[in-house]
């Protein structure tokens, strides 16, 4: 007896395809529809992203929300070891992290490397998600795998409005 799962017929495929554009597009509507109907809320593609990671990395609010009111775990991490709430921070996306910490993420929670959302705001030069991520409990003094604090990864990039606030 084997583990391997039946390979899939062209229309599961079809709508796996959808499901993933439509994390990519914030489209709520559909995901209302397929999460009524059954839709695992936690589904991933072949990179691990999770369709909530897709919805909240594209800077969907809406679809972030949705996701999360359905269960949706901000906590899985893709192949990469990234987070969403590390895209966000990435991305400076105030609004997303705000959503993503109310749905449960972790303000602490590392990639594989060590980086929290943070460190990321704080490379990246982006004060007003430093300044949140602070706010909601992030630790300033936390190291990365190799040592590294977020003032020190920001001056490294070459920040020049976040170094001064961690």
């Amino acid at each position: 007896m084997t583990d391997t799962p039946p390979p899939l017929d062209d229309d599961a495929l079809d709508l796996a395809a959808r499901i993933f554009n439509a994390a990519r597009e914030g489209d709520s509507a559909n995901f209302t529809t397929w999460l009524a109907h059954g839709m695992p809320v936690d589904m991933r593609n072949h990179n691990g992203d999770s369709v909530l990671m897709l919805a909240s990395y594209h800077g969907h609010h809406e679809t972030t929300r949705l996701l999360l009111e359905h269960g949706a775990d901000p906590e899985l991490y893709n192949s990469k070891g990234q987070n969403p709430l590390s895209g966000a921070a990435f991305k400076g996306d105030v609004e997303m992290i705000r959503i993503l910490l109310n749905g449960g993420a972790a303000v602490d929670g590392s990639t594989e490397d060590g980086k929290t959302p943070l460190m990321y705001a704080a490379m990246f030069d982006h004060p007003e998600a430093v300044r949140l991520l602070i706010d909601q409990g992030a630790d300033v003094n936390r190291t990365d795998s190799k040592g590294v604090t977020a003032r020190q990864l920001a001056e490294v990039m070459g920040a020049q409005k976040t170094p001064a606030l961690l």
